[in-house]
């Protein structure tokens, strides 16, 4: 059961798939069967970009079962571009070096594993922006 349920969250924790609404235009992220704005169905599939920026973050040093091996880690809202707000992991930046309002990008890395012979799950954390946008 595990598995299947980690094959189905593929598009979402590898490429940052969410929806977004006929109705309103809302982009949501996770994806949902309904607008939380205007409450209209909302299943058109939406690929967000993965740039954003640190709304807030903290860090983990009593992680719970599964991320003891990552303690301490940095924890953080990531707030992207197209507008949600996301709860992820950074990556690729020494404790204090996150700053509220640093630009991030998306990256995929290894979540937790099942021991040393089980699944390996995979994600999206951030880290600082490496690409910068080109302005015509």
């Amino acid at each position: 059961m595990e598995v299947s349920r980690h094959w189905r969250l593929q598009a979402q924790r590898y490429q940052l798939v969410g929806e977004t609404c006929d109705s309103c235009g809302v982009k949501l992220f996770p994806p949902r069967d309904v607008c939380l704005v205007c409450e209209e169905p909302a299943q058109e599939l939406y690929t967000f970009t993965g740039l954003g920026e640190i709304y807030s973050y903290t860090t983990i040093y009593d992680a719970p079962a599964g991320f003891e091996h990552n303690a301490p880690y940095m924890v953080a809202l990531i707030k992207l571009e197209e507008g949600p707000m996301i709860t992820a992991q950074l990556t690729d930046m020494a404790p204090g070096e996150a700053e509220i309002g640093m630009p991030v990008e998306m990256v995929t890395r290894k979540l937790r594993s099942d021991g040393d012979e089980g699944m390996i799950v995979y994600g999206y954390k951030f880290r600082p922006a490496v690409l910068e946008t080109v302005v015509a």
